[in-house]
């Protein structure tokens, strides 16, 4: 029996159908499943549209370049460099984690076609890794305020090849720069990948201009 991540569910479903679409969203280092669950009302979805949101809680473990406080956190952060050394083994468990998220969605009646992978800051590294491996194709992959860490150990998936991919970044973001975003855009634009990529002027956060577009773009990919 799998040992399924505590996650928070939404369901956007105005029309009482059946639900058929579904996002699952990670959350950033020391938040939880809680943190983007108001963003759903706000998003201006599809009436017509029913979306099951799984936003999971991470697991707690030590944060290397926090002290090594235990806190919720999709992989440990060895060092604060642009480059960002992290521990790849605990990506990938994560990884693996959100693939089985993916498999209850798919044995719920949500094909993975119907399906977006969603992540901000460290959750975004997350999704990357899911997305861009995952073996059939997906809706989409929405990546907020992040950076791709695990280019050199992902089996890209050719099922994805024509996935539609965001990326999105603030201008002022203190945490994980811009210039990070802008990488993780240019790499997989040179793989052949459809990437749009926006910035908005803020730190490392969301703000209501992005959160209407995302809608939009939520709307378009799983109608």
């Amino acid at each position: 029996m799998t040992d399924y991540l505590d996650a928070v569910i939404v369901e956007h479903n105005p029309a009482n159908k059946t639900v058929d679409r579904a996002v699952i969203w990670l959350h950033g280092l020391g938040a939880s499943g809680h943190d983007f669950e108001p963003v759903v009302p706000q998003l201006g979805l599809s009436k017509d549209m029913a979306v099951r949101f799984v936003f999971p809680h991470a697991p707690k473990r030590a944060v290397t370049v926090n002290g090594g406080m235990v806190m919720p956190a999709w992989y440990d952060i060895l060092e604060m460099s642009l480059e960002r050394k992290i521990d790849v083994a605990q990506i990938e468990e994560s990884a693996q984690q959100i693939n089985d998220l993916i498999a209850r969605e798919v044995e719920r009646g949500v094909a993975p076609e119907h399906i977006v992978i969603a992540g901000f800051s460290q959750g975004g590294a997350v999704a990357y890794h899911v997305a861009l491996g995952y073996p059939k194709r997906l809706a989409g992959l929405m990546t907020l305020s992040t950076y791709l860490a695990t280019n050199d150990n992902i089996d890209y998936s050719t099922a994805n090849k024509d996935m539609p991919i965001l990326i999105e970044h603030g201008t002022h973001d203190p945490v994980v720069p811009a210039v990070l975003g802008e990488q993780a855009q240019q790499l997989l634009s040179e793989k052949g990948y459809n990437v749009a990529y926006h910035t908005y002027p803020m730190a490392h956060q969301v703000c209501m201009p992005q959160i209407q577009a995302i809608g939009q773009w939520l709307n378009g990919v799983l109608a």
